[in-house]
């Protein structure tokens, strides 16, 4: 078991590399960047996106009877430990009604790549973005549509400028959201390679941060200082442009920015964050033929402060999660144990922060990059399970909008109250480092 000692270890080790290492995006207003365009200046149409290649290689171990668990093998796919993959290809337009009503903008975007947007129901492309922004009202613009939701700064930023190439254990399974079936789903059962039985027991993507919904929002600001809220309440049904019940979810999002200077998404400066959503979703956890889903309260939340001045970056975040903690996307039950507790998600708790510091190399093209995590899912519960992770990385920027990113993961999971090789400790005792290459191109 690890100590509290080791842990505040760690973590001093992460501060203390942030003094001395602190063409990134942490300070931007991704509010703004993402939901308006200028007004005097916004093109009618203009095409954009990126592509991601990567190759990720996983060292875990299996359990005792050579059973692999999703942790252990790369998504989204979970049939391998090491793998190339187009992570992601998106291609979008946005733009203004220019001359017609320049205060009117749009935002449009795709995803073709292989992740868990398309991989879930056959890997075909999928809407990830499609809003109106009305901007007539003064201190009141008002986004309409699908979008991604005000959050945790980790996710809420443009993923294509993103330091790392996978996100946090929290953010990945709390964050990320995956939306219950429809039906009850049993859990599955740990595969020996080659894979036989898919580990991903959900039928739908991943909700990728997005809702569908209104936005009310805006920028306000006061000498070197600039102060953005949004008010949103939105299906809480994911990349779905439909809802399947008659609850919505309330998103909150503030930011105090005092900015140093530059503009767009290389903006530099210091910004203080903190949001919160809100709601409920249905889940069948009923075995049995009829079809019987229960609401259940989900909520996140989470505060912390971004800091850009080249040549230093970085960014620290506290995170909560209550209700509907997802375990693994090999359990659509959201529980430990099919029998629901202990080990039950659907009333569980989690935790987590994050420390990310970077630095640019005067006169080169390389950036360093570090981050220490902790994440502690089922706050409580005898099948509680500390996740913390140190990824050191590297980005070579071969120019503005090309780069290729190195990342070395070395992960340590532990069900906190069981013994080595006992209970949850069978599965995730072995998850071990992870090595990624990606290659990114915005055009």
């Amino acid at each position: 078991m690890k100590t509290v000692l080791n842990k505040t270890a760690k973590f001093v080790a992460c501060a203390l590399l942030a003094g001395g290492m602190v063409q990134s995006a942490q300070a931007a207003n991704w509010l703004m960047l993402q939901g308006t365009e200028p007004t005097d200046s916004a093109p009618r149409a203009k095409v954009w996106g990126f592509i991601q290649a990567q190759y990720q290689s996983d060292s875990s171990t299996p359990n005792a009877g050579q059973g692999y668990i999703p942790p252990k093998l790369i998504g989204p796919d979970f049939t391998t430990q090491e793998t190339f993959n187009i992570n992601r290809a998106r291609i979008g337009v946005r733009g203004a009604g220019m001359p017609l009503d320049s205060k009117v903008n749009y935002f449009f975007l795709a995803e073709f790549g292989n992740n868990g947007i398309t991989a879930p129901d056959g890997g075909s492309a999928k809407i990830t973005d499609a809003s109106i922004t009305l901007n007539h009202i003064k201190g009141a613009k008002v986004r309409v549509g699908l979008f991604k939701t005000p959050g945790s700064e980790e996710v809420y930023q443009g993923i294509m400028i993103f330091d790392y190439v996978n996100f946090t254990n929290y953010a990945a399974q709390q964050l990320i959201e995956r939306v219950p079936n429809q039906n009850y789903t049993a859990n599955i059962s740990p595969q020996t390679l080659p894979i036989g039985t898919s580990l991903n027991g959900f039928e739908d993507s991943v909700g990728a941060a997005r809702d569908t919904g209104v936005q009310v929002f805006d920028t306000f600001k006061m000498g070197n200082w600039e102060h953005s809220y949004s008010v949103m309440m939105g299906n809480g049904n994911g990349l779905n442009t439909t809802d399947n019940d008659s609850n919505k979810d309330t998103y909150l999002y503030w930011s105090s920015e005092l900015v140093y200077g530059g503009q767009g998404a290389r903006r530099e400066g210091m910004k203080f964050f903190a949001w919160s959503q809100s709601g409920k979703r249905l889940l069948d956890n009923t075995n049995d033929s009829t079809h019987n889903p229960v609401a259940y309260d989900r909520k996140r939340s989470g505060a912390g402060v971004a800091y850009l001045k080249m040549p230093f970056r970085a960014r620290f975040e506290y995170n909560k999660a209550d209700g509907m903690i997802m375990v693994g996307p090999q359990s659509a039950t959201f529980d430990m144990n099919p029998a629901g507790a202990p080990g039950n998600g659907e009333n569980g708790t989690a935790s987590a922060y994050y420390l990310d510091v970077g630095y640019y190399v005067p006169g080169t093209n390389w950036e360093i990059d570090g981050r220490y995590e902790v994440y502690n899912r089922l706050e409580g519960d005898q099948f509680e399970t500390e996740w913390v992770t140190t990824t050191i990385g590297a980005q070579y920027h071969l120019n503005k909008k090309t780069r290729v990113s190195f990342n070395h993961e070395m992960r340590d999971v532990e069900a906190i109250k069981f013994a080595t090789g006992a209970g949850p400790n069978a599965q995730v005792d072995g998850i071990d480092a992870r090595t990624s290459v990606q290659l990114t191109h915005i055009f």
